[in-house]
């Protein structure tokens, strides 16, 4: 195994995600306590599934984490790079699946809609976020080792199973681990909605349309991680303070 990377010894690129990771534990903190803050005003626990679904969205990027430290070219290390990198797949599409929860507003004539939407929009935020961050450390394996231009593919690959990973889990009912616990019904559901498409192309359709906003989501991102840093300022031209 590459002495370089291992669990102690984090790939190359992990520094530059620690700032990011930090926040994104920050700006999950901030949503536990607003929600928090939501239960003691109203007295209602019902949006507890909210922390949950958060929990399960920053599993990817532990589990990605994991698969860039036991990526190494030696054989004893392939079967915990194999085993993190399904892991990753399996749970992937938890980051995102805080979007749907929009689900759970109330009318918008209730007293708490807007409230409600801010928080859920804050999970989702940070879902988002997190879906990125693992889906770079994966892309940035694959690029490693078979270019850029399969990394993106991978990129856009892995968008569309999380779309349909999406759609599984909000209308199918399904469970990320359901594929291991209960595979043969998991395969049956969605064989009966492959057999449907002809009568229901909205199958099709929801899938790809989220799909494609992950994707989109994800070009954004990236690209605001390539903006020049800011000059430093040139000591020569500041004029001096004098009180």
């Amino acid at each position: 195994m590459n002495p370089s990377i291992t669990p102690a010894n984090p790939p190359a690129n992990w520094p530059k995600l620690l700032l990011p990771v930090f926040t994104v534990a920050f700006s999950s903190a901030i949503a536990c306590l607003l929600l928090g803050a939501r239960i003691l005003l109203s007295g209602s626990w019902r949006q507890l599934y909210l922390p949950w679904n958060l929990f399960l969205a920053w599993l990817p990027l532990l589990f990605a984490w994991r698969a860039a430290c036991a990526d190494a070219d030696s054989t004893p290390g392939r079967w915990r790079f194999r085993t993190y990198t399904l892991a990753w797949l399996l749970l992937f599409p938890n980051a995102h699946y805080i979007l749907t929860d929009l689900w759970h507003l109330p009318p918008n004539s209730h007293s708490r809609f807007w409230g409600d939407l801010v928080l859920i929009l804050l999970f989702a935020l940070n879902g988002l976020v997190l879906g990125f961050l693992s889906l770079y450390l994966m892309q940035t394996l694959v690029a490693r080792r078979f270019g850029w231009v399969k990394g993106w593919l991978f990129a856009v690959a892995a968008s569309g199973l999380s779309g349909v990973g999406i759609c599984i889990g909000r209308f199918l009912r399904w469970n990320s681990w359901d594929a291991l616990l209960n595979p043969v019904g998991l395969l049956a559901d969605i064989a009966r909605c492959v057999v449907g498409v002809p009568e229901y192309p909205r199958m099709i359709l929801l899938p790809a349309l989220f799909a494609t906003l992950l994707f989109v989501a994800y070009v954004l991102l990236y690209a605001l991680t390539r903006l020049p840093a800011a000059p430093a300022p040139d000591e020569s031209k500041l004029v001096p303070f004098s009180p």
